[in-house]
């Protein structure tokens, strides 16, 4: 699910581009100038506005929502076969302590 729904979404369009060099291996030598001219630190820096986080949101919960739907589709198992193969290379998955426990997202 986390690659056909969220890694194959617009996140891979967020995520495309350059990123900084660091000579520290922190980011705590990195930062942006905006069109205003404030000096950024890249650790503070929000990399996603308001309108990419909704949308990559809207689009993960419909991939989700679909995924879930179908299934049990035989053509459409036989569709993410090719994913879940490149998927098992992932490390195993773990429980998250908060979501587990509480039934929290925030944690």
């Amino acid at each position: 699910m986390a690659m056909i729904c969220v890694r194959n979404s617009m996140l891979e369009d967020l995520h495309a581009g350059l990123v900084p060099v660091t000579k520290t291996g922190d980011f705590s030598d990195v930062v942006v100038v905006d069109g205003a001219g404030r000096r950024i630190p890249w650790t503070e820096l929000s990399r996603l506005d308001d309108g990419e986080m909704r949308d990559l949101m809207r689009q993960v919960v419909n991939r989700l929502y679909t995924f879930l739907l179908r299934i049990e589709e035989p053509a459409f198992r036989d569709s993410i076969d090719p994913w879940m193969k490149a998927a098992a290379r992932w490390d195993d998955p773990i429980l998250d302590p908060g979501l587990a426990q509480t039934g929290s997202c925030t944690e």
